[in-house]
């Protein structure tokens, strides 16, 4: 059994809730649709995470057409310390517009929304990472406006 907490982070059941567990809470707070959020430590997107010259709006551009479906704008947020719980209002704020943040964190209406986009996430930070220094086609505004996730 996983870990169980209430909406306000408190643990109910299970094993201790991890040093990132309120960013949960906030993507369930921001994002009333959401029946599941997933956090993942995974290297392509942490190390994007790392890179100087991204945009702290956008971090990720529209690569694939799923990346556009599933994803849409990624906003990266300022450092904060694991566990430091100044960053759940910030998280919360960016929730309401954004269902992913990297980190990465993504919410969905179900667990194979959630998990199919956070897996979008992760194979595009790993194609902007090999792609770095090439020229790049990825979709164009429209294109990628015409694709953008709607509120789960």
């Amino acid at each position: 059994m996983g870990t169980l907490t209430d909406i306000d982070g408190r643990h109910l059941d299970g094993p201790r809730p991890t040093k990132g567990a309120f960013l949960h809470a906030a993507f369930y707070l921001a994002r009333p649709t959401a029946n599941a959020v997933v956090h993942l430590h995974s290297t392509h997107a942490a190390a994007v995470s790392c890179l100087a010259d991204v945009d702290p709006a956008n971090v990720l551009p529209p690569l694939t057409p799923y990346y556009a479906l599933r994803v849409g704008t990624l906003p990266l947020l300022p450092y904060h310390a694991p566990g430091d719980a100044t960053l759940e209002p910030l998280a919360e704020t960016t929730a309401r517009d954004h269902h992913a943040i990297l980190g990465p964190v993504v919410a969905g209406a179900t667990l194979e929304q959630a998990t199919d986009a956070i897996e979008e996430l992760e194979e595009t930070a790993k194609l902007h990472l090999l792609l770095r220094g090439h020229a790049t086609r990825p979709l164009t505004p429209d294109q990628a406006a015409e694709l953008a996730p709607t509120s789960s």
